[in-house]
């Protein structure tokens, strides 16, 4: 197997909001190779799961599915007028359907740490374990994707520092046609009636649309800051057409998923605002989003942490947060655009599937 993956930035993570861990579990073999259209069969591993810990006591979580072709398990759960409205770890992986195997994996581990809903005075538990899975079969031998196994290893390694890129549920990922993978972000919030909150994504970038303009060579829609805080600007000209001709190539291949977490105090409604304002972030770093052929979801996990006092005056019979949820949830799309622009700029080749910083170096300053 190839070791790959960059380090999340801190300060710049999911992790940093107090009580999300997060852990990878991937095989990659140097061999492996994309199945060729006219041959059902690819070759060697080339697959993962990534697994979001929660560890607050009080967590309460939420989702919200746009994709027309979805591959997920316990969303119905999250639904905010059913009665279970925490989680105790999010499992995000390749294997298309089969992946969600991997939920059965961290179910156990969990199990085994005693975390989970109590059920009896002798002990008995029952971990939440949410999932949503990503297409990747093709990348690697169809029958090689995550079981239990994945995701037992991936929540035993779950800690504040993971890495990013083509690691976990991003191993066998492609964006568009260049390699996807596992991106990050997080901003805690300067100013305003949620000012001290911590709004943090992670997400998995595996869509059928775009992520790179092809008149600029570059992720969509950065600011002047954006571009500066990732050491960016425009590739040349030649590197520009090469990142433009692959870019007008789609794959069969699809779906972004993944998780919005914030330290704010949210009930179940607002939390779910909180993921439905995530894909606003997707929609802004691929085009197009949400398509019949994609199946992407977004998780959302309000940690309850901090609750500052509004300073917006709420007429009756308004919610009593929604100033503050207005302000979470346009941080939330803010961040989700970030991780997903991360997951590009931090991928590596697998499967000669070319990276964006292989195709376009001039544009890494």
């Amino acid at each position: 197997m190839t070791t790959i993956g960059r380090p999340a930035r801190a300060g710049d993570r999911i992790t940093d909001v107090a009580g999300i861990t997060v852990g990878h579990f991937q095989r990659v073999d140097a061999d492996a190779r994309v199945a060729d259209p006219d041959s059902p069969d690819g070759h060697g591993w080339a697959t993962g799961t990534t697994v979001v810990r929660v560890a607050a006591p009080n967590a309460v979580a939420a989702v919200d599915v746009r994709g027309g072709g979805p591959g997920t398990r316990e969303t119905d759960l999250l639904d905010p007028s059913n009665t279970v409205q925490t989680v105790h770890a999010i499992v995000l992986s390749g294997g298309s359907a089969y992946g969600l195997a991997a939920a059965d994996g961290v179910m156990r581990a969990l199990e085994a740490d005693g975390v989970g809903l109590p059920m009896d005075a002798a002990g008995h538990v029952v971990p939440i374990v949410p999932a949503a899975v990503i297409f990747d079969l093709p990348v690697g031998a169809w029958d090689h994707r995550p079981d239990a196994g994945f995701g037992a290893e991936a929540v035993r390694s779950a800690g504040t520092d993971f890495s990013v890129g083509s690691v976990g549920a991003g191993a066998g990922a492609r964006a568009g046609s260049l390699k996807g993978g596992v991106g990050t972000a997080s901003v805690t919030i300067a100013d305003g009636p949620a000012a001290g909150i911590t709004v943090g994504a992670l997400m998995v970038a595996n869509p059928v649309g775009a992520v790179i303009d092809q008149s600029t060579g570059l992720p969509f829609d950065l600011t002047d800051a954006d571009l500066a805080a990732r050491g960016l600007k425009r590739p040349d000209p030649e590197e520009c057409s090469a990142v433009a001709a692959l870019a007008a190539k789609q794959t069969v291949l699809n779906t972004t998923i993944g998780v919005v977490a914030t330290d704010a105090a949210l009930d179940a409604a607002m939390t779910r605002r909180l993921a439905m304002a995530g894909h606003d972030g997707l929609g802004r770093a691929i085009r197009p989003a949400h398509s019949p052929l994609d199946g992407d979801t977004i998780f959302a996990v309000a940690t309850g942490g901090v609750r500052p006092e509004s300073a917006v005056p709420v007429p009756p019979g308004m919610h009593a947060d929604v100033a503050i949820v207005a302000e979470v949830g346009r941080h939330a799309a803010e961040v989700v655009q970030r991780a997903i622009v991360d997951a590009v700029l931090s991928a590596e080749s697998v499967a000669s599937i070319p990276a964006y910083r292989d195709i376009a170096p001039s544009a890494f300053v």
